[in-house]
């Protein structure tokens, strides 16, 4: 296994490539991205140490959906227990998934907790425990400080752990190994991720404005609220489908991995 630098162009291949697969198998990958959202929503619910259960679970969340993709680009129909591939491995993998999740929980509520300074907390309760959001809220300078202050540090947070478990999963390397081959993946490769996360951004703003422009043009204020939330999570989906393909053009094995 090595790295592979590859042109900014694949970034905008990698949304192509992810958005297609996802329609080779919408119902599958849409109940599977459901799936992960409900399981994420019940852990968090439990008390006390939900959110960070919830947290853990993530990376192992995320490899069962980039594995669901590859079953999909392989022409296989990806069944639900796919999803915890993650921990159907042998002691060693489980073992740095668990660890890769323990981390990964430790450094959201850090960046959360960093945020917290800003606007006493209000954004990292609302991650954290839940809540609503509402113009009054938002309007806040120290909310938007504290929304920016987040942002900025969950942008090399999430290259940490954008590969790792996949890292893992497929080719046994170890959880702080792991971290280490992400990072110093997604920063050779930051032009083919700086078009990937723009035209995530420009699609996802885009299909807003679009259900927006459609229900004052019709005169159905119901149909933005109606439309908005499935839309924003079936175009999540195919995000998460997307990071597959990142994953297997940053890296290139002499083994096929399964």
């Amino acid at each position: 296994m090595k790295l592979n630098v590859v042109p900014a162009k694949h970034g905008a291949m990698w949304v192509r490539q992810g958005i297609r697969a996802f329609w080779k198998q919408p119902i599958a990958l849409s109940g599977l991205f459901f799936m992960f959202m409900a399981i994420m929503s019940l852990s968090s619910l439990l008390p006390v140490v939900g959110s960070f259960i919830a947290l853990a679970l993530l990376p192992a969340a995320s490899l069962g959906l980039m594995a669901a993709t590859r079953e999909v680009d392989l022409g296989k129909f990806p069944m639900p227990m796919i999803l915890a591939c993650g921990f159907r491995v042998g002691k060693e993998r489980k073992r740095d998934m668990l660890i890769l999740g323990v981390l990964y929980a430790a450094g959201f509520i850090g960046v959360m907790g960093l945020s917290a300074l800003f606007d006493g907390g209000e954004l990292a309760k609302l991650y954290l425990l839940g809540g609503t959001i509402d113009a009054e809220m938002v309007a806040k300078p120290e909310f938007q400080n504290a929304m920016w202050l987040a942002f900025l540090l969950y942008l090399p947070f999430s290259a940490v752990f954008w590969f790792a478990p996949a890292l893992v999963h497929w080719h046994s390397v170890p959880a702080i190994k792991s971290l280490f081959f992400s990072t110093v993946a997604c920063l050779s490769n930051w032009r083919a991720f700086l078009v990937f996360g723009l035209m995530w951004l420009l699609i996802f703003m885009s299909s807003a404005l679009l259900i927006t422009l459609i229900s004052i043009a019709t005169g159905d204020s119901d149909f933005a609220s109606l439309v908005l939330v499935p839309a924003m999570l079936m175009l999540a989906a195919m995000f998460f489908c997307s990071s597959y393909f990142s994953f297997r053009d940053s890296f290139v094995s002499d083994t096929i991995y399964a």
